[in-house]
Formats: C-alpha cells, sequence, structure tokens
C-alpha cells in the first residue's frame, strides 16, 4: 500500500523546490469579489514558467529519486501538464524523460513544450489511462523508471505547497476551490488544510463530461467513466486510489461543471481578472462561479492552475462567455 503524504512531506518538498520554483502570487481580484458577492483572492500557478501548478510536484520526485533511478530514465502518461512537469525535472536532473500521450485531444502547446525540454513524445492509446498502460510495458521491457502520473506520494507532497503558501498568505481563507482531474492538487490542499486549519473547507470541481474522479469519491470506490471534456488537463477516465483515499473524508464538496460552464469561466477570468487560463485552469473559478449564492460574505481562494490553452480553445470559451453573459 502507498504511504500517504504528510504536512512534513509538503514542508520538506517546499525546501526542495524552492531554489526551482519562485512563489506563486495570491492576488485579491476586485471584479470575481464583486460578482460572488465574496472576497475573492486568485492563486495564480500559470505564472510558473510552463504555465501550470505540476511542475511543483516534479521536482519534488525527481530530487528524491536515487542516481540509480535517474540513470534508466523515466517514462511516464500524461495529457500535457505532468509530461512536461516531468520532462523540465528529468532536464534539471539530467535525466531521460519519455513521455506518452493519448493520440486524441493532445493539446500541441503542451507537446511541444515537453520536446523543447528534451524529452521524447511518444502518442498511444485513446486516452491518458491507455497511454499509462503502454508507460507500464515499457518500464517492465525496457527498465524505464514509471512514474504514475497520480499516485505517487511524492508529486502530492510537491503540489501540495500551492495549497501551503495559501495558508500562509490568506490565514483567514474559509474555502479553497481547485480543480480535480487526477487529484494530485486537491489532495495536497487536503493534506495541508487537515494539519493546519480543519475548518477551512475544501472543495473540488471537475467536467462532467469527466465525472471518475467525482463518481469514486461519491461511491467510495473507484469509479470509471466516459471522458469528453476539452479541458485535457482534467480529462481522466478512472479515479485514482492515493489522492481518493486522502480526500474521501477531508473534501468538503465535489462540483461537477458542464463544458459551457468552463468556457464561461475562462471569459470570466478575462474579463474580470485579466488572467489567462486553459479549461482546467478555469474549472475552479467555474465551481466557485456556480456555488456563488453560498459563498456571499466569505474569504475564498481559486486557484488558477494553468494557462496553457489553444487559440481555438480561447476563441470557442469567449463565444461562449459572449452568449452566456448575454
Amino acid at each position: 500500500m502507498m504511504w500517504l503524504p504528510t504536512i512534513r512531506d509538503v514542508y520538506e518538498a517546499r525546501k526542495i523546490i524552492a531554489p526551482y520554483l519562485a512563489r506563486t502570487p495570491l492576488q485579491y481580484s476586485a471584479g470575481l469579489s464583486r460578482l460572488l458577492d465574496a472576497e475573492v483572492y486568485l492563486k495564480h500557478e500559470e505564472h510558473h514558467p510552463l504555465g501550470a501548478f505540476k511542475m511543483r510536484g516534479g521536482i519534488n520526485l525527481l530530487a528524491h529519486m536515487t542516481e540509480e533511478e535517474r540513470s534508466r530514465g523515466l517514462t511516464t502518461a500524461s495529457t500535457g501538464n505532468h509530461g512536461q512537469s516531468i520532462a523540465n525535472a528529468c532536464r534539471i536532473f539530467g535525466a531521460r524523460a519519455l513521455i506518452v500521450l493519448p493520440e486524441k485531444n493532445a493539446n500541441p502547446l503542451k507537446v511541444a513544450a515537453m520536446e523543447a525540454l528534451g524529452a521524447e513524445v511518444v502518442f498511444h492509446g485513446d486516452d491518458v489511462d491507455e497511454a499509462r498502460a503502454h508507460c507500464e510495458r515499457l518500464s517492465a521491457e525496457e527498465g524505464y523508471r514509471y512514474v504514475h502520473p497520480v499516485d505517487e506520494p511524492l508529486l502530492i507532497a510537491g503540489v501540495a505547497t500551492q495549497a501551503l503558501e495559501i495558508m500562509e498568505d490568506l490565514p483567514d481563507v474559509e474555502v479553497l476551490y481547485l480543480p480535480l482531474g487526477g487529484g494530485t492538487g486537491v489532495s495536497g490542499a487536503c493534506i495541508v488544510t487537515s494539519a493546519m486549519a480543519p475548518d477551512v473547507k475544501v472543495r473540488a470541481v471537475q467536467s462532467e463530461a469527466a465525472p471518475a474522479g467525482y463518481l469514486s469519491w461519491k461511491q467510495g470506490e473507484i469509479a470509471q467513466a466516459p471522458m469528453h471534456t476539452f479541458a485535457e488537463g482534467i480529462a481522466t477516465v478512472s479515479g485514482y486510489e492515493l489522492p481518493q483515499r486522502i480526500i474521501r473524508d477531508v473534501l468538503d464538496d465535489f462540483v461537477l461543471v458542464s463544458e459551457d460552464e468552463i468556457r464561461h469561466a475562462m471569459g470570466l477570468l478575462i474579463q474580470e481578472a485579466h488572467t489567462l487560463s486553459e479549461g482546467a485552469g478555469a474549472a475552479a473559478t467555474a465551481g466557485a462561479y456556480k456555488q456563488r449564492e453560498s459563498l456571499a460574505g466569505r474569504k475564498v481562494s481559486i486557484t488558477v492552475s494553468g494557462a496553457n490553452t489553444t487559440v481555438a480553445q480561447l476563441s470557442a470559451a469567449l463565444e461562449t462567455y459572449a452568449r452566456m453573459r448575454g
């Protein structure tokens, strides 16, 4: 059974990550505060050099690996941001990276970034779980150190440093909204809040077009579901064991949003907060907006987890925002 990361692991991860990544800002948004009738702060994870929060986990994981593990090379499956994180960490620590992406729905900007970081990119399967199975075969046949995209305690501890920063910068925060695909970000936030401020509410947001994480949490066992979301950063067909174990008794609520609600949130972030996000990066905003009536007068943090959107995705989002705005 995998070990569960603790707040001590998160503090250790912060020391490891600090030389490589700057602390991201937590900034008050007047526009979103007005719309939600709350005191709203955005955690700007899109400010990372690769435009997404996952960078934190990759560096923490590679830093803990032995030279033998690094010398074997690493393989992992990704829809993009996790792959960028591993490719970047392999570049820093001098390891070979082979990233397997699903043939469908790959974001070309993320693919180009992985290749620019020196990773070898391979396309296999229709979704990230089929890509992951291919990674496992490569690991067994060719000796790569396989990195699970979600069920890696050191990835979660690294990603959890974003929630640690939120709690330090806004100690009286009442509600945290984060997107959930595999669940590293949300489970990291649950580790931090349960140790530092158990009264803080952590809320996960997922697309109703890829609800496997939600169903796993709701049913209390790992579930699978069809995946049809455009937001590749949260496009999973299965729940994952380690995050689900962590969030099961800690998570306050799990919000499902429609594809149009995510697109609307992308436009909302541009219009009201001058912030560019990808679909997955705007999911938490979509969840907070959907639950805005319950947030009146409260102090809220919303994680913008990534900004790696394409022109086509952004254009569709702005059209949807204009239509839904009326």
